[in-house]
Parts: C-alpha cells; sequence; structure tokens
C-alpha cells in the first residue's frame, strides 16, 4: 500500500494524495524526507480550487522522466488542455507552483504566460494583463534613451 499525503488548503479543503505525486514538491519532498508529513500540512498561501488543480497535475505527472516518447507527447497534449484555463487562473496556479517549488508547473504556467504575450506590443501587453502604463510621456523616452538596444 502505497503512503498518503493530507494537504489543506488556505480556505479549508483537505486533498489526500500519494506521497509519490506530493513529492514532485520540493517543499513537500522536504518535509517527507525530514518525516514532518504524517499529519495534515497547511498550504496556507493556496485555495482548495488552486490547490486541486496543482495536485492533478502531479498525480498525473508521476514518473514522468520514465515514460517513453509516446507516453510523453500524450502528457505534453494532457498539459496543453490543463492549462486551457482562463488567465487569472493560470497565475494563481503559477504562484502556487512557485510557492510549493513544483519545477515543471511553474515552467509550464510560465510558458503559458510567455506564448500569451509573444509577438505584441507592449500597449497590448498591458491591455490584455490590464496593466496600468503610469510613466509619463517624458519617462517613456527616458527609458527608451537609456535602452535604446532593446528597441533596435
Amino acid at each position: 500500500m502505497s503512503k498518503k499525503i493530507t494537504l489543506k488548503s488556505s480556505d479549508g479543503e483537505v486533498f489526500v494524495t500519494e506521497v509519490e505525486a506530493a513529492i514532485q514538491s520540493d517543499m513537500l519532498n522536504h518535509l517527507v524526507e525530514d518525516n514532518c508529513a504524517d499529519t495534515e500540512i497547511p498550504i496556507e498561501n493556496v485555495e482548495g480550487k488552486i490547490l486541486k488543480m496543482v495536485i492533478e497535475y502531479c498525480e498525473k505527472h508521476v514518473g514522468d522522466d520514465s515514460l517513453s516518447e509516446e507516453k510523453k507527447e500524450d502528457l505534453k497534449k494532457w498539459d496543453t488542455k490543463f492549462m486551457k484555463i482562463d488567465q487569472s487562473t493560470i497565475l494563481d496556479v503559477m504562484v502556487a507552483a512557485n510557492y510549493l517549488v513544483i519545477k515543471s508547473l511553474l515552467d509550464l504556467t510560465c510558458q503559458t504566460i510567455a506564448d500569451m504575450i509573444v509577438g505584441k506590443t507592449p500597449e497590448q501587453i498591458r491591455e490584455h494583463f490590464s496593466i496600468e502604463n503610469d510613466f509619463t510621456e517624458e519617462e517613456f523616452k527616458e527609458v527608451q534613451r537609456e535602452n535604446q538596444w532593446a528597441f533596435e
């Protein structure tokens, strides 16, 4: 019988998963290695909806290093579908992956965000992410002068 680990989200949802899945998180792996994972582990910075997604990702990726090329391709397709979520949720998953130190999930979310902005102008990026341009025209021109190489 495989060992289980219990995680409690910031909004009180409790999840039980295999240790094998949970240790994809460096943070949780350290707790397991230090024998500190026998009780419910509070995941203070992650809401239940997001923690559920993170666990789903980790469960799907157990042993992914030893998969055949065909299975890796299937997993890549699964990842693409997994990231077909709204932008706000992607950002929440990214923050959770960073907090829990799950490099592969952090890489996936960062790549998804990068794909959203590639080929867009700064104005389009600001609009897409609802970022206010707080530079005055004079400040913007100064930044352009200081970083001329980036505008060539």
